[in-house]
């Protein structure tokens, strides 16, 4: 196994899941969901198309990548703990899962503002209200999500830490991160007023220098060889 070029690798699907998570989960849907308007969303639906579409297409390439990191990760930290390398993988998939399914909700308002023959027996005010209710319905699947991608991150993170041939400060900063996502998850359940936004900014600092560590430094090939010696 190429351990460096693993960590290259891992770096640039970072990169690209950070951007296109940031247009697909954030700049599109905000310029397509107008809150408590579901006119106003659905002509921004069928005005916009593209740009919605588009969205969609975003979380799949970013989906694609973290599928493709979980492997990845559970590959670079199996040396430390090869349990804890497989639970943060189980993590990791069970939420790219859970948030594919909410991501269809987000993408089926275009079968109801398609006038299709069968939507006739609705009214507008009914197609416009279905319509909020699927957005409504992606937004709680993306809630969920975020408790598994969290507790992914906060095993990776005390593996990161351990690891030796990863700096300890990026496992903190994506300690921190994970954990912003898991209490934001049960803060939304549990008590909303105080489920702040910034919990999930929490993750970006980490991100992004996780992600320019690996491109740039990559793996401390001594101390992995040390620690792949001590774990056989």
């Amino acid at each position: 196994m190429n351990v460096q070029r693993y960590a290259r690798v891992a770096g640039v699907l970072f990169l690209i899941s950070l951007v296109a998570g940031g247009f697909g989960e954030a700049y599109a849907p905000s310029k397509i969901i107008v809150s408590g308007d579901a006119a106003a969303t659905v002509a921004n639906i069928t005005n916009f198309n593209f740009l919605y579409r588009l969205g969609f297409a975003a979380f799949l390439t970013e989906s694609l990548c973290d599928i493709a990191l979980v492997l990845i990760f559970y590959a670079l930290l199996r040396p430390v703990s090869r349990e804890l390398s497989l639970l943060a993988a189980f993590f990791g998939l069970v939420g790219t899962a859970v948030f594919a399914v909410g991501e269809l909700f987000y993408l089926a308002p275009t079968l109801l503002v398609g006038n299709a023959a069968y939507l006739t027996t609705f009214s507008t005010d009914q197609i416009n209200a279905l319509v909020q209710l699927s957005f409504r319905f992606a937004t709680l699947a993306g809630m969920a999500t975020t408790a598994y991608y969290g507790m992914s991150w906060l095993v990776r993170a005390y593996l990161i830490a351990r690891s030796g041939y990863l700096p300890k400060f990026l496992g903190v900063l994506m300690a921190a991160g994970g954990a912003g996502f898991v209490l934001r998850n049960f803060l939304l359940i549990l008590a909303p007023a105080y489920a702040a936004t910034w919990l999930l900014m929490l993750m970006f600092p980490g991100g992004l220098i996780l992600t320019i560590w690996l491109l740039v430094k990559g793996v401390d090939m001594s101390r992995w060889d040390e620690r792949v010696k001590a774990a056989a």
